[in-house]
């Protein structure tokens, strides 16, 4: 390490690497001055200064890029497949916007900031990276993303049954449901509970988000099933920044193992953001032309969109197998659409269905082994025969458990 690039140290529970002596400074005062951490500061951009960084005893690292630096960012993606989330990193950039997020999320880094930094928040957020750091046997969560590819195509009743599936595999407090259509909240329909998540007072208060914030966010069904769900406003924007989502689905990562997204068909600011930091994607749709099609389109986007970074799946809904050849679609019309990328096909059970949603109870405590649980017990756990499917999610994991 060369000398003149750093400040005198006794711990490395910290680098920073910055070209930025103003940032250097504010961090040294925030961060050292406060005992909690020891902090070593290396002057100077990623690229050059990364021969000459010693991550031995490292514990968290802060890194400074600019955007527009392109070095620097080769870098740390670099960097990122090096040390292959030993060590949490934090990035603090000049310039954030969707496409910065994404790609942030893409290599995992464990929270990023941008400038001008509240010294007391890139303290925080080193504290909760080191703390996460010294668990010696994390448990990364699976998130599981369910979008409909049109409307009433039953995305909401899979998301509710895919949790249920994964509770009766895992435990009762394994399991969180995540509704993101803040204007409809259709999941506390479907369950008759009520929903707690005040997105507005969060947006306001986001700094404040911690482990308690959201136990007081979470509503309980009886089945065990948690969900996060936002008090219906049709008339509402729901406007809610990406950084404060990607907070609260850091929380919800970290508290539970797996995680269920019910994804708007209507693309918002963190879609991309949402889609790219989960392990599975499902496009849910019926069994019609317009369906299928739309399926096709939405997989095809998700694709471009990010990069091919996570692939989107098709889960064909309300299948019915015709007998009779010219009465309709059959499986080889599915399969022909969409090829490799179905995931697989639920039964039509609608009157089963219907009735669960109308008494807010499980299709099970209706009919056990009801058929739509079957067949999505096997789109679920296909692979967890061979190799778990036990995935962190990436925006900001190390910072939030």
């Amino acid at each position: 390490m060369d000398p003149d690039n750093t400040t005198q140290r006794t711990t490395s529970d910290v680098i920073v690497v910055s070209p930025d002596d103003a940032f250097r400074n504010a961090v040294t005062g925030a961060i050292g001055i406060s005992g909690r951490i020891g902090v070593q500061m290396v002057a100077g951009g990623l690229a050059v200064m990364r021969p000459h960084l010693d991550l031995d005893e490292a514990r968290v690292l802060v890194v400074d890029v600019e955007v527009a630096n392109a070095p620097d960012l080769a870098a740390l993606q670099e960097l990122m497949v090096e040390i292959d989330g030993r060590i949490p990193v934090i990035v603090v950039t000049d310039v954030f916007d969707d496409a910065i997020a994404r790609w942030l999320i893409q290599i995992r880094v464990a929270d990023f900031l941008r400038k001008p930094v509240d010294p007391t928040d890139l303290m925080r957020s080193c504290i909760k990276a080191l703390q996460a750091n010294v668990r010696t046997e994390p448990k990364p969560s699976r998130i599981i993303d369910f979008i409909p590819a049109m409307g009433g195509v039953g995305a909401t009743t899979l998301a509710i049954e895919a949790a249920i599936q994964l509770i009766r595999r895992d435990g009762s407090d394994s399991t969180c449901l995540v509704d993101l259509d803040f204007q409809q909240s259709a999941c506390a329909d479907h369950l008759d509970i009520e929903p707690r998540f005040d997105f507005a007072e969060i947006a306001r208060r986001s700094d404040r988000l911690d482990m308690q914030v959201l136990e007081v966010m979470l509503s309980k069904h009886r089945s065990g099933l948690t969900l996060l769900g936002a008090q219906p406003n049709p008339a509402s924007p729901g406007l809610i920044d990406t950084m404060t989502l990607t907070g609260i689905l850091d929380l919800v990562s970290a508290r539970f193992a797996n995680v269920i997204i019910d994804v708007p068909r209507d693309w918002r600011a963190w879609t991309d953001v949402v889609l790219a930091g989960s392990d599975d994607v499902f496009v849910v749709t019926d069994m019609t032309v317009p369906g299928l099609r739309a399926a096709r389109r939405l997989v095809d986007s998700i694709l471009e969109r990010l990069h091919r970074q996570v692939a989107g799946k098709v889960i064909v809904n309300r299948f019915e197998q015709s007998l009779l050849p010219w009465s309709g679609l059959r499986k080889a019309d599915i399969d022909k659409t969409l090829g490799p990328d179905l995931a697989g096909i639920v039964a039509n059970n609608y009157r089963l269905v219907r009735e669960a949603i109308d008494r807010g109870v499980m299709l099970d405590d209706i009919k056990p082994g009801s058929n739509v649980g079957r067949e999505l017990r096997k789109i679920l756990f296909a692979e967890e025969d061979v190799v778990p499917a036990k995935m962190p999610f990436r925006p900001l994991a190390a910072a939030a458990q």
